[in-house]
């Protein structure tokens, strides 16, 4: 898995098998719409992000609303590196080294980290630390489907806090459940005109969910591998900075992007930090695709066919012409469930029978976001996965 190591693995194989009982994965869920029951948590609020105002005035509003929890996540992450590294050194070194990265980022992200440490009250390097962490440790589910009608349906689960934290008593990873707080709606708007939407986690300037309404939609998934996130990050310390950060390419197409075809095109073709999976949907029949991405090159894009019987795409965090890790595999259920359903029944309403079920929906799960591109309609809900159910 690159950067998570077997020992590591091997001792949560062990939680799962006794704590878990099985089975693992369940018979397809249905009726899970509109969200009730124990595995809803709730909606998930709208802000309006103003980009006319200047970089380190727009997350103003929404941090001012959202600062405790911030804090409380901050806080989250600086107790579990005080664990590793007791005499407080790393997170010393956070203070002092990271907010000299800030200066190093490309714009609008550094000021706009900027600004959100300046309306938190929290130190600009925790800021910078709170948003490099999803360049590393997002595990997820994506779906791109489309409808007898040829329209497009785009969902997925945003997984976050592997191996970060694990809570005995509450069964739960203790980064997933600080981050839920956290999830919000942003409506991106220039002169008083949505430009595209996300769910998003407050304080964090990239984006890993989005909708350009009528264009494209787009989400992010990590790619696990071993010139991973960490070597790009160090690389940009060092001073080689001619590769884009994932979270920070995603939010660029989607601001500027005008048609699939050209999200795609930056997609593939932008040099990353990480290597990723870029799940996009268009707006017309068969536009839907993942793109395999090593830092350097695109390796694969498999896209929607129909004539091929492929009405969907669908993607976890592993690459799709290999079998997914066998303590983790979300692929096998998440295609079951979709071929259960049909193309003559896909719906939002049925894709979210999809990500309701086990273990699609995990112990990680955070949120699940659903989006139909004609609409320009993007809805949100904050997720939990009651036991028996897999650490991830």
């Amino acid at each position: 898995m690159g950067h998570v190591s077997v020992l590591i693995l091997a001792t949560l194989f062990c939680v799962a098998t006794t704590q878990f009982v099985p089975p693992y994965t369940e018979d397809c869920r249905a009726e899970m719409y509109p969200p009730k029951g124990p595995t809803y948590k709730g909606s998930v609020p709208w802000y309006t992000l103003d980009l006319d105002l200047p970089p380190s005035k727009r997350w103003t509003g929404l941090i001012s609303d959202k600062k405790a929890e911030l804090g409380q996540m901050i806080q989250a992450i600086k107790d579990l590196a005080d664990a590793f590294v007791p005499s407080g050194l790393l997170i010393e070194l956070v203070d002092i080294s990271l907010p000299l990265i800030v200066d190093t980022l490309p714009p609008p992200f550094g000021e706009e980290m900027k600004g959100i440490a300046a309306a938190s009250g929290i130190p600009l390097g925790e800021v910078a630390l709170f948003n490099i962490f999803y360049e590393v440790f997002t595990v997820c589910t994506s779906v791109v489907a489309e409808d007898p009608k040829g329209n497009l349906i785009h969902g997925r689960n945003l997984d976050f806090g592997l191996f970060l934290g694990w809570d005995m008593k509450n069964k739960s990873w203790i980064i997933s459940e600080k981050l839920k707080p956290l999830v919000v709606n942003l409506d991106f708007q220039r002169n008083n005109k949505t430009v595209f939407k996300s769910t998003n986690f407050a304080g964090y300037v990239g984006m890993l969910t989005g909708i350009k309404p009528k264009a494209f939609t787009l989400t992010m998934n990590e790619r696990f591998s071993l010139d991973g996130g960490y070597i790009g990050i160090v690389e940009w310390i060092l001073g080689k900075r001619d590769g884009m950060w994932m979270s920070f390419l995603t939010r660029s197409v989607l601001e500027n992007a005008t048609s699939y075809e050209e999200a795609k095109t930056r997609l593939a073709q932008t040099k990353l930090l990480a290597p990723a999976y870029f799940i996009l949907g268009g707006n017309q029949s068969s536009q839907g695709c993942i793109i395999t991405r090593s830092r350097e090159l695109s390796l694969d894009v498999l896209e929607i066919d129909t004539k091929l019987g492929r009405w969907y795409v669908l993607e976890t965090n592993y690459d799709h012409w290999k079998e997914p890790l066998f303590l983790d595999d979300r692929r096998t259920p998440a295609m079951k469930c979709m071929n259960q359903t049909t193309q003559a029944n896909i719906s939002v309403k049925t894709l979210y029978d999809v990500l309701s079920t086990k273990p699609v929906l995990n112990k990680l799960t955070t949120y699940t976001t659903l989006m139909q591109v004609a609409e320009g309609r993007l809805e949100s809900y904050i997720r939990d996965c009651p036991n028996p159910c897999m650490p991830w």
